[in-house]
């Protein structure tokens, strides 16, 4: 069992069954964050927290929609974030009672990370400076969940910026490849703060009570439910934009071949009369032969018409504006 069991009065220890028990029985337990759900600690939230068995369920099969459930003396959230590349998604479940407070998780999680390097130093105090108590350390923890979407999703703006410019300069399959890319990406955040949005919700409106919350409690939830607002704004603008920018991929796409096919067709229609002219003219009738010969013949007949031909096509798309700028 891999992880850190924090007390009340600031120290640190490690996190084994009997700590655990004796912080348990002297209420100083502040915090239990394990680093994955291997089976000694499903044991330990089986047997000395009694945890209910859907519950010790949900912790050994990670992949859960983000939810809050209330067991009577806890409370159960599923919470994410994004993980230590970046990218990725980072999935960490809550369990908080009023004499402890309980992270399960498998996947390293920057923010969380953060937050207990500084709790573990002697006398730790949390980005406020204050001792922490079981709910601001909640509120900090699913805080910094929350807002560690707000970084890749900036980066993920400027990233639509890029690639709506070298579209606009020269559209390649590599650019639509990146755009499905960060379609997945985003479809799959909004499955995800979607939920913790409407979780959020429960618990502002009251539908769900963390055990130890009073009045006070409420601007910290409040604020937590304003950013996952914003964040789905960000999200869903996101998405327009990639939207907008498959379009005018498909938009330029469609020009590049547009341009092309008028260019072989231009080419394809001057050639046109010259092969009607070359073909009259290499007509083996007597009377053409008898009567058409001599180099003055073939400089204005021969050449001289399919030169006027040109000429007047060029005109021709000149002043209808295929060519250049119309007359």
């Amino acid at each position: 069992m891999q992880g850190k069991l924090i007390l009340l009065d600031g120290s640190t220890v490690a996190a084994d069954v009997a700590a655990v028990e004796q912080a348990l029985a002297d209420k100083s337990l502040l915090w239990l964050d394990l680093d994955r759900a291997d089976e000694d600690g499903i044991a330990l939230l089986r047997d000395v927290f009694h945890f209910h068995p859907l519950v010790i369920d949900d912790v050994t099969e990670f992949g859960q929609r983000p939810r809050v459930e209330d067991f009577g003396d806890m409370v159960y959230l599923v919470n994410y974030g994004i993980a230590g590349d970046g990218k990725s998604f980072s999935e960490v479940h809550f369990f908080v009672a009023a004499d402890y407070l309980v992270t399960v998780r498998k996947q390293i999680c920057p923010s969380i990370d953060q937050l207990r390097g500084r709790l573990d130093k002697p006398g730790g105090r949390l980005p406020t400076g204050d001792r922490p108590t079981r709910l601001i350390l909640l509120h900090h923890l699913v805080d910094g969940l929350v807002d560690s979407f707000f970084p890749p999703l900036s980066e993920l703006d400027d990233r639509i910026d890029e690639l709506q410019e070298q579209i606009f300069s020269k559209p390649t399959t590599e650019q639509l490849a990146q755009l499905f890319d960060l379609q997945r990406w985003l479809v799959n955040a909004r499955k995800l703060v979607a939920p913790q949005r409407d979780m959020l919700a429960s618990l502002v409106a009251g539908m769900v009570v963390i055990p130890g919350t009073t009045a006070e409690s409420d601007p910290y939830l409040r604020d937590l439910y304003d950013h996952l607002i914003r964040i789905g704004d960000m999200i869903d603008t996101y998405r327009d934009l990639l939207s907008n920018a498959m379009s005018a991929y498909l938009s330029m796409v469609s020009n590049r071949l547009n341009e092309v096919m008028k260019q072989l067709t231009i080419i394809a229609t001057v050639f046109l009369p010259l092969s009607f002219l070359t073909g009259f003219f290499g007509q083996n009738f007597g009377w053409l032969v008898d009567r058409l010969g001599g180099l003055p013949t073939f400089l204005i007949i021969g050449i001289g018409t399919e030169a006027v031909a040109v000429a007047a096509l060029y005109w021709l798309f000149r002043r209808r504006g295929w060519m250049g700028s119309g007359a």
